[in-house]
């Protein structure tokens, strides 16, 4: 980590950064603002994991600022391998991702910090200063998405999928009878979020609905969709929702009545 405490009209030194990300102009820019912030000093700038690695081996960053959809080697487990085999560095993830499929996986690597890539100059000073002092590096949002989870805890789907369309919390009690065995065997390879998503669709949600009862960006909603899609093989949201019936993530409006 960074120095100790130092004299009271010394300046605390600059904290050590690398810059992980696979996209050249965001890496570019998050660079750039990087240098232009009081506290913070880039030693070098990753394109995938494995350039973050070795960035890691050989400058020994404080802070590793790490994107998570990357080639090679990505960002979760760079985290991973970056917290085994330098523990000195802590990593602060900053992702377009707010989702639970992004966020706990990065979290339970060993990433103290979460932040999303509109956060601010402030923002980002502030998660760097809290990582390197022992504490959670996390914006607001995340912190809320995990109040939100712990507060919801096993019943999780049913009750965000209540909150998101306004059912009763019978009504959602009833949607999510079969969902233990359900979320274990999904169809498709789908994730149990995508299959969230398609039984939200599939109430009729707008995405924007969507990504307000699940607290992420309409980008993560629109992300999760173009995913599903993909695997189901479904074309539009109709076809989405005729596959949601079929394979039981939904019920039907006259099932789900009674």
């Amino acid at each position: 980590m960074g120095a100790g405490p130092t004299g009271a009209g010394s300046p605390r030194p600059a904290a050590r950064v690398v810059v992980a990300d696979d996209q050249t102009v965001v890496r570019e820019g998050i660079v750039m603002l990087l240098g232009l912030l009081p506290g913070i000093e880039v030693v070098g700038s990753a394109r995938d994991g494995e350039e973050a690695l070795r960035l890691v081996a050989e400058h020994a960053p404080d802070v590793v600022l790490m994107d998570l959809r990357m080639p090679r080697c990505d960002g979760v487990e760079a985290t991973r391998r970056i917290r085994a085999e330098h523990p000195g560095t802590q990593v602060v993830v900053l992702t377009t991702y707010a989702d639970d499929d992004s966020l706990f996986p990065a979290l339970q690597a060993g990433a103290r910090g979460y932040l999303t890539k509109d956060a601010d100059a402030d923002e980002i000073v502030r998660a760097v200063a809290h990582v390197m002092s022992g504490d959670a590096g996390l914006s607001p949002q995340i912190q809320r998405r995990l109040l939100d989870r712990l507060a919801t805890a096993a019943p999780e789907a049913g009750a965000l999928r209540a909150a998101a369309s306004g059912a009763s919390a019978s009504q959602a009690a009833a949607s999510e009878t079969a969902a233990p065995e359900e979320a274990r065997e999904l169809p498709d390879g789908l994730t149990a979020r995508e299959a969230e998503v398609l039984a939200l669709v599939a109430d009729g949600l707008s995405n924007a609905e969507i990504a307000g009862g699940l607290h992420v960006s309409t980008a993560t909603v629109k992300t999760h969709i173009n995913n599903l899609f993909a695997k189901t093989g479904v074309r539009d949201r109709a076809q989405a929702v005729r596959y949601a019936y079929r394979h039981g993530i939904a019920k039907p409006p006259e099932a789900a009545g009674g």
